[in-house]
């Protein structure tokens, strides 16, 4: 499998996807098509206008899921596919409500490039229980795509020491998921991703990430490092 996970598609001073840009073209390769699925914002149509308008500068054909005939084929069709950032619970579910889970992994595992944004990321993990996000809607399951075997906790911020919020920060939060589950949590930074193919799990980007696991002290690495070891990697 090849998987690129994003931990957001915009950065501060940035354009939409302009940060990681090069990383796409290199990851994507000689595919020419993808498809998007643009089920976490309410907005699908606009969303993926914007994300087909972004992809068509980079020289890819893209097409959105949501507008296809036969949804089904078109993931068989397709060269790649891309699932964008919104809400994580109304993403699941609408995936999950449409039938698209188990079709979307095995094209991946038949080697399709995997892009996953903020929430696309959160849900090529085991399960989305790290999503920062509001649950707005009910998805059946926390069970998502599984195409990594560790959970995904994007937009990462450190605790800051001079804050008066007494509100739990998200390290807190992650920690609080490990006393009751035994995934690592890769906890990424706005600017960071991972790639993860042929055994490999690969951390690139600006700004590092940090890694939690049952009963340890938490991790931090920076870019270019070879975190498989730590959060084990995809079959």
């Amino acid at each position: 499998m090849h998987i690129l996970l994003i931990s957001h598609a915009t950065i501060h001073g940035r354009g939409y996807l302009d940060h990681a840009e090069q990383e796409i073209g290199k990851f994507l390769g000689h595919a020419k098509t993808v498809l998007f699925f643009p089920f976490a914002l309410h907005d699908r149509d606009g969303y993926a206008a914007k994300a087909s308008a972004r992809f068509a500068e980079m020289g890819y054909t893209m097409t959105s899921a949501h507008s296809a005939c036969d949804p089904f084929q078109a993931i068989a069709d397709t060269d790649a596919i891309f699932i964008g950032g919104g809400n994580t619970f109304r993403l699941l579910k609408a995936l999950q409500d449409l039938e698209l889970v188990e079709p979307i992994r095995r094209r991946v595992r038949q080697g399709a490039p995997y892009i996953g944004s903020s929430a696309g990321s959160n849900v090529a993990g085991p399960t989305i229980k790290t999503t920062k996000d509001m649950p707005i809607v009910q998805p059946s399951s926390f069970d998502s795509l599984g195409l990594v075997p560790f959970q995904i906790s994007p937009h990462f911020q450190d605790p800051d020491p001079t804050s008066t919020h007494m509100g739990e920060t998200q390290e807190e939060r992650i920690l609080q998921f490990l006393e009751e589950n035994e995934t690592p949590v890769l906890g990424m930074r706005e600017g960071a991703w991972v790639w993860a193919e042929l055994g490999t799990v690969t951390l690139g980007g600006s700004r590092g990430a940090r890694i939690f696991r049952r009963g340890e002290m938490p991790v931090e690495k920076t870019t270019g490092d070879e975190i498989s070891s730590l959060v084990g990697a995809p079959e």
